[in-house]
C-alpha cells in the first residue's frame, strides 16, 4: 500500500471506541497520537490502569448471526475490528451470548497498544479542547474526566449533554449455595447461566425489601431521566409488583431440574472470568447502598450467604444529543476536523461502542487517502446505527443494535409475511454483501 500523506491524528480517549480507532488506523499504516489520562486520573466507575477496561456486565451480548447483537458482530468481522477479535480470544462460557474475561481483554488490547510502532501514546494526559491543525478524535466514554465535560458544550456549540446508568454487583462463586441453584439456559440453550429459583413467598419479600432499601442520593444528576436500556433494578421494581418477573427475573423457559417446573421466578448469574470463580448478577444494575445490596441479595435464596466481591454503582453517563450536532459519521456538522465515538456519541452498548470507533477510523483513513464519500448502508446494522446517531430525534436517546432501527429488506417476489426466522437470515445475507463490497471499495484491511 502506497505511503499516504497524513494529518497529524489525536484520538482523545482510549476506552472500546478509542482503542479500536487507533488500533484499525494503525493497521491501515497511519500514525496516530493516542492520549488518555490513565493511569494516574481515573473515573469513579474505573479501577483498572489497562485501556479498553469493562466496567459494567462482561457480556458482549446475543452472538447468533440472526440477532440483531450477533449481526453487528458479523459485520464488524468482516472488517477486521480488532477488539471483537480479541473479545473472542478472550471469551468465558456463556451460551449463545459471546462475555469476556474483562481483566484479560483490557490487558491484551493494552499490550497491543503500547506494541504497535503506528500508536504514540500519551498517557496521563487530561485534554480538555481540540489541538489544532489536526484530526480530533473524542473516545473519552460516558464519564468525561474532569474538566472536559464543562468544555464539550463549548466544542458542541450547544448544551446538548445529559444521561446516567447503573452497574451489577458481583459474588464469589464459592459463596453461591449450588444446592438452591441449578445450571441451565432458557429453554435449554444458553447453558452457562447458573439459575437461582424464588417461590411466590420469597418474590415478594424480595420485592417488598427492594422497594424500601436505602439508595445513593444522586447529587447532581439525580433528577434525569433513567435510560431504560440500563434500569437500576429497584426502579423496574417499582413500575409494578409483577415487572421484575417479566423482566430480569423472569422465569420462562427455566425449569427447575428437580422438579421439572418452572419457578415463581428466576435470577440469573453469568460467570465473569474464564477461572469462573465469580458470578455477576444479570439485569441488577443497582444504586442501593452497599450495606442495603447485601441485605436485599441475600434474601435470593441460593445468594443467602453470598460474598459480595463487587457491589453495583450508579455513576454519571454523559452522551451527547448526537442528531443536533453530527453527521452520519460522528463527525461535528460545524466542523470536519472533530468526531466522537463511543458511549458519549449516543451509542449504548460495548459493541456499538467499538463500531463507533471502527466507524470514526474507517471515515478517517478514506478521507486521507481521497477516496470517493462512502456510506453505511442502512439495510447493515453499522449503517442502522449511524443513520440513528444524525437523524433528527426530538426525544433522543443511546441506541442499541436492535432491528427496530433497520430499513426494510426487499421482499419483493416473496411472500407477505415472512417469518421472524426468515427476515433475519435475509437481512443477514444482505448485509454481508454491503459490507464486502464497502470492505473491497475503500480498499480496507
Amino acid at each position: 500500500m502506497a505511503k499516504l500523506c497524513q494529518p497529524r491524528i489525536c484520538i482523545i480517549g482510549a476506552g472500546l471506541a478509542g482503542s479500536e480507532c487507533a488500533l484499525a488506523l494503525a493497521r491501515q499504516g497511519i500514525k496516530v497520537e493516542l492520549f488518555d489520562t490513565k493511569p494516574n486520573i481515573m473515573s469513579s466507575a474505573h479501577h483498572s490502569s489497562n485501556f479498553a477496561e469493562i466496567v459494567c456486565s462482561n457480556s458482549f451480548k446475543n452472538n447468533s448471526p440472526l440477532s440483531a447483537s450477533g449481526l453487528l458482530k458479523s459485520e464488524l468481522t468482516i472488517l477486521n475490528c480488532e477488539l471483537l477479535k480479541i473479545a473472542n480470544e478472550c471469551s468465558v462460557p456463556a451460551g449463545g451470548a459471546l462475555a469476556v474475561d474483562r481483566n484479560l481483554f483490557s490487558e491484551i488490547v493494552t499490550n497491543k497498544i503500547l506494541n504497535n510502532k503506528n500508536i504514540i501514546l500519551h498517557s496521563n494526559c487530561n485534554i480538555i479542547k481540540p489541538f489544532k491543525n489536526a484530526i480530533n478524535v473524542f473516545s473519552v466514554g460516558p464519564l468525561p474526566y474532569v474538566g472536559l465535560e464543562s468544555k464539550l458544550n463549548e466544542i458542541l456549540g450547544k448544551n446538548v449533554l445529559k444521561f446516567y446508568d447503573a452497574s451489577a454487583p458481583i459474588v464469589l462463586a464459592d459463596s453461591v449455595d449450588m444446592n438452591k441453584a441449578y445450571w441451565g439456559g432458557r429453554y435449554g440453550k444458553d447453558l452457562d447461566y447458573l439459575n437461582c429459583p424464588m417461590t411466590k413467598e420469597q418474590y415478594e419479600v424480595f420485592v417488598d425489601e427492594l422497594l424500601k432499601a436505602e439508595k445513593v442520593i444522586l447529587k447532581d444528576f439525580e433528577k434525569q431521566d433513567v435510560f431504560d436500556g440500563c434500569m437500576p433494578i429497584e426502579v423496574l421494581a417499582g413500575r409494578g409488583k409483577d415487572s421484575l418477573r417479566f423482566g430480569p427475573l423472569k422465569p420462562k423457559g427455566l425449569p427447575d431440574p428437580n422438579s421439572g417446573r418452572e419457578p415463581f421466578a428466576v435470577v440469573q448469574l453469568r460467570k465473569e472470568n474464564l477461572e469462573a470463580d465469580s458470578y455477576g448478577l444479570v439485569g441488577f444494575q443497582t444504586n442501593l447502598k452497599f450495606g442495603e445490596q447485601k441485605r436485599v441479595f441475600s434474601l435470593i435464596p441460593a445468594l443467602k450467604n453470598a460474598e459480595f466481591i463487587k457491589y453495583g454503582v450508579m455513576h454519571r453517563n454523559t452522551f451527547i444529543d448526537a442528531p443536533q450536532v453530527f453527521d452520519k459519521y460522528f463527525k461535528l456538522k460545524q466542523n470536519k476536523d472533530i468526531y466522537f465515538a463511543g458511549q458519549i456519541s449516543g451509542v449504548e452498548g460495548y459493541v456499538e461502542s467499538i463500531a463507533s470507533g471502527l466507524i470514526v477510523a474507517m471515515e478517517i483513513f478514506n478521507r486521507i487517502k481521497g477516496g470517493q464519500n462512502f456510506q453505511f448502508d442502512c439495510k447493515t446494522m453499522i449503517g442502522s446505527l449511524c443513520e440513528y446517531v444524525h437523524s433528527p430525534n426530538s426525544k433522543f436517546m443511546p441506541m442499541n443494535a436492535n432491528y427496530g432501527i433497520m430499513c426494510d429488506i426487499h421482499t419483493q417476489n416473496m411472500p407477505k409475511k415472512l417469518t421472524k426466522e426468515t427476515k433475519a437470515k435475509l437481512r443477514y445475507d444482505e448485509s454481508q454483501m454491503i459490507i464486502n463490497k464497502l470492505k473491497e471499495d475503500l480498499k480496507w484491511r
